[in-house]
């Protein structure tokens, strides 16, 4: 019966496919995607920036892209000219030589740099995380609540995920505000119907970012007294990794803090405003949330950061793959070097995986998405990620009981940029909230 798991529908006679990275598209994708699960599964087409590459739609097609040693992270296997490759991976990675990072590299470099990272997202020390968090959060709804109003995007989910990453990182606070700066100069990409950073301004802030950090190494192995010794933070982890026989170079430690900052922030922002959106949208889902944390209840909260992240996530499309030899996807043959970028969007909306996709449901368990990717390049970051979000959600909707969106829905505008689903802003309104004075208890 339609809307159970492993249905798929009958095919009809294919109609117009449907017109990619338009402004309509980008407000609402999930139509398009659908044609494309139905009728072309794994399907070739030109991205605004004219580069060709092959869109993967299905969920049992993604998932095995996904985890396909075939499909290389390294963009050396790109056919393309050097102009099309120059167009392809994060925005101002290359020219700040930036790219010996784990989304950019294979076994057995992505291994070797993997193991060493995944010491900082351990359970223990992500747990031990969260009391900074709660105290960023709180501090950010702070600044807002006795307005009566706010953007939930410039003024909670963009700096809450900075300033922890930071943190995590062990940029000095007083270094923090920059890092602010530079990261929201990079999430200012041009798309449809959006703003357009200044000409140069993402690769200048890239490069910004880069000088900073490799200065904050340098200063960080040079610190050698027993008050000043490297401390707990990731930074340090790598340093004191690198000086005892891992071979880690300055240049991938770099790197490897740029990758960290880029993707540890920007799937944070979007999966909280993102998130928060669908709730203000659908107040039946939202108030039953609400009545489970007012009863002291965390199941409901746990699996509906898990549904939000299947219904609209933070990341639309994983990033780059190319086929470093010819390879079948959905029985589409592809060739050597042709680039593959798989639809998270698409996959997780797929009625042969997911009972009714198009339905929020936040207590669906059956519910293994793709948010965060499949296989080796699944997303270290997740479970601070998931710390983020569930406190963020969480905490506004405890201490803002009242929020409502206060823009019509046709007028807000997402982000463009090709990999990335996030809103530009997220208007509310509440009833205005009085401020714990510094030592209070606050109603959470």
């Amino acid at each position: 019966m339609p809307g159970t798991v492993g249905h798929v529908p009958e095919k009809t006679a294919d109609p117009s496919p449907p017109e990619l990275f338009t402004k309509e598209f980008a407000d609402d994708p999930y139509p398009a995607y659908a044609w494309l699960r139905e009728h072309s599964p794994v399907h070739r087409t030109t991205l605004p920036s004219g580069v060709e590459a092959w869109l993967v739609t299905r969920y049992a097609d993604a998932r095995q892209a996904l985890a396909d040693g075939r499909l290389s992270k390294n963009p050396a296997h790109h056919s393309g000219s050097a102009r099309a490759k120059g167009k392809t991976g994060i925005p101002g990675e290359r020219g700040a030589d930036l790219m010996t990072h784990l989304l950019n590299i294979d076994p057995p470099d992505h291994t070797r740099l993997r193991r060493l990272v995944s010491k900082a997202f351990t359970p223990r020390r992500v747990a031990a995380f969260e009391p900074r968090v709660r105290e960023l959060t709180d501090r950010l709804i702070d600044g807002f609540a006795a307005r009566g109003e706010a953007d939930l995007i410039h003024e909670f989910a963009f700096p809450l995920p900075i300033y922890a990453i930071c943190d995590l990182l062990g940029v000095p606070r007083e270094d923090q505000d920059d890092f602010r700066d530079w990261a929201g100069m990079m999430m200012r990409h041009s798309g449809p119907g959006g703003d357009r950073a200044p000409r140069g301004g993402v690769g200048r802030s890239v490069r910004k970012m880069r000088d900073y950090l490799a200065e904050l190494i340098h200063r960080k192995r040079a610190a050698l007294g027993p008050v000043a010794r490297p401390g707990e933070d990731l930074i340090s982890g790598l340093i004191r990794a690198s000086d005892h026989g891992e071979h880690l170079t300055e240049g991938e430690a770099a790197a490897m803090a740029f990758i960290l900052l880029f993707a540890g922030f920007e799937t944070t922002v979007n999966l909280i405003g993102n998130g928060m959106y669908a709730l203000l949208r659908q107040p039946g889902p939202r108030e039953r949330l609400q009545r489970s944390l007012a009863a002291g209840e965390t199941e409901l909260l746990a699996t509906g950061v898990e549904e939000l992240l299947r219904y609209d996530g933070p990341v639309e499309l994983a990033t780059w793959r190319y086929a470093s030899e010819p390879a079948v996807i959905g029985g589409q043959r592809i060739a050597a070097g042709d680039p593959v970028l798989v639809v998270l969007a698409a996959a997780d909306r797929d009625p042969a995986r997911f009972t009714d996709p198009d339905t929020l449901d936040l207590s669906r368990t059956d519910n293994p998405h793709l948010g965060y990717g499949h296989g080796i390049h699944y997303c270290l970051g997740a479970p601070l990620a998931r710390l983020e979000a569930r406190t963020a959600l969480a905490t506004l909707l405890r201490r803002l009981p009242d929020l409502r969106l206060a823009a019509d829905p046709a007028e807000l505008r997402w982000r463009g940029g090709l990999i990335m689903r996030g809103l530009r802003t997220l208007p509310v309104e509440f009833a205005p909230v009085p401020v714990p004075d510094p030592g209070e208890t606050r109603g959470t």
